[in-house]
């Protein structure tokens, strides 16, 4: 998991998802490697975003949500994937608490 980092925004607008992807220039040289792993991301997230845009409709804010991708290698898809799932969840989660507390 310590290979994607997540930042995200909430503001008090009508319920919007919003979702941006990035790859330093620092760790991938090449252009073909930050956009497959770009690619990667996009669809990991396109395939889990489910729970969390239920989660968005019930809080009625807007959110943008932007996977920044830190590791050093090449990654494979099932990696992306499940760091994606597990970083959504403690997303869905946090937010999840952060309903309970308010």
């Amino acid at each position: 998991m310590a290979d994607i980092r997540l930042v995200y925004l909430k503001e008090s607008t009508q319920s919007d998802l919003k979702c941006g992807v990035g790859v330093s220039t620092r760790n991938f040289k090449n252009a073909v490697d930050r956009n497959r792993i770009k690619r990667l991301l996009r669809e990991a997230y396109r395939l889990q975003q489910h729970e969390l845009q239920q989660t968005v409709v019930t809080s009625n804010k807007s959110w943008s949500v932007f996977l920044l991708y830190t590791g050093k290698t090449l990654p494979t898809y099932t990696s992306i994937f499940r760091n994606v799932g597990v970083v959504l969840q403690k997303l869905v989660a946090t937010d999840a608490v952060d309903t309970k507390s308010t």
